[in-house]
C-alpha cells in the first residue's frame, strides 16, 4: 500500500490576516505549528491579485520552513519568475480568474499548451519539479505527460460538490450549488462517476509514470474516499483544517486530519 502525505495550505491564514490589514495571525506561526503538527508538505498559492500570501509570505516561508513547500502559481510571466527565484521543493501550475472566489478547475492544457510548455521549461531551467493542477480527464493526464511534468493534482472540486450537496446542509444554505439542485439518486450516480473519473485519472497517470496528487474541497467527511484511490499518494488540504482549527486550535485540526488520511 502506497504511503500517504499530507499538504496542508496555509493560504487561508493569510486570509484571516488580510481582512483587517495586521499581522495576526502570523503566517510563520502558522507554519512552525503545521510543521510540528504532522504535516508532510507546506502549500501554498501566490496570487497574482495577492489576496492572502503575498510575496514576503513565500519568501519567509522558503526560508524557515522545515518541510517540503509546494508553491501553486498561475502561468504568468511574472509570478513565473518570482516562483524561479524563490525555487521551492516543487511548483504546481493552476489556473487563475480574478473574479473567482477559488480554484475552480483545472489547468485547460490544450487551449494554454504553448504557454504551459514555456512555463514548464523555465521552472525546470531553475530546476524545480512541475505538478500541474487538472481535471481528472485521460486526455489531461497524457497532455501532461506530453508536456514533460514530473506530477500532476487531480482536481477533486465536483466530486467535493457532490458530496457536499448529498451528505450536508449545502442545499438548505446560501451557498447551494445551483446546478447541482437534483433527485438524491441522481446526485449519488454523479458522485460514483466522479469517484470513477479520479479512479481512472489517477491509474493513467501512474501507468505514464506521474505521480499523482490529489486536492480541493477535501474534507474530514468526504477524504477517505481519496484514501480508497492507491495510485493518490499525496492530499493537498486548506480550507477546512483552517475552519476547524477555529473550534479545536490548528494544531489538533491537523493532527485530526492526519489520523484520517493515514494508511497502513
Amino acid at each position: 500500500m502506497s504511503s500517504m502525505k499530507l499538504g496542508v495550505n496555509i493560504d487561508h491564514i493569510a486570509v484571516l490576516r488580510e481582512a483587517r490589514r495586521v499581522n495576526d495571525p502570523d503566517i510563520l506561526e502558522a507554519l512552525s505549528v503545521a510543521c510540528a503538527s504532522g504535516a508532510h508538505q507546506i502549500t501554498i498559492h501566490l496570487r497574482e491579485d495577492r489576496r492572502h500570501i503575498q510575496d514576503i509570505d513565500a519568501k519567509n516561508i522558503m526560508m524557515h520552513s522545515k518541510l517540503p513547500v509546494n508553491l501553486e502559481c498561475s502561468i504568468d510571466k511574472d509570478i513565473l519568475n518570482i516562483v524561479s527565484v524563490l525555487k521551492p521543493h516543487r511548483a504546481t501550475l493552476v489556473p487563475e480568474k480574478r473574479e473567482e472566489v477559488t480554484t475552480e478547475g483545472g489547468l485547460d492544457l490544450f487551449k494554454y499548451e504553448d504557454e504551459i510548455a514555456f512555463a514548464i521549461e523555465q521552472l525546470h531551467d531553475s530546476i524545480i519539479p512541475v505538478s500541474l493542477f487538472v481535471d481528472p480527464t485521460i486526455e489531461a493526464i497524457g497532455m501532461a505527460k506530453e508536456l514533460g511534468a514530473e506530477m500532476v493534482e487531480l482536481h477533486t472540486g465536483l466530486f467535493a460538490n457532490l458530496f457536499a450537496m448529498l451528505n450536508s446542509s449545502l442545499p438548505h444554505s446560501n451557498h447551494s450549488i445551483k446546478e447541482l439542485m437534483l433527485p438524491r439518486y441522481e446526485l449519488a450516480s454523479k458522485l460514483e462517476h466522479s469517484l470513477e473519473a479520479l479512479q481512472n485519472a489517477a491509474t493513467h497517470a501512474q501507468k505514464l509514470g506521474l505521480q499523482v496528487a490529489a486536492g480541493h474541497g477535501l474534507n474530514y467527511h468526504n477524504v477517505s474516499y481519496m484514501m480508497d484511490i492507491k495510485e493518490i499518494t499525496e492530499l493537498n488540504i486548506g480550507q477546512s483544517i483552517v475552519a476547524r482549527s477555529v473550534f479545536c486550535g490548528l494544531a489538533e485540526a491537523i493532527k485530526e486530519m492526519g489520523r484520517l488520511t493515514q494508511r497502513a
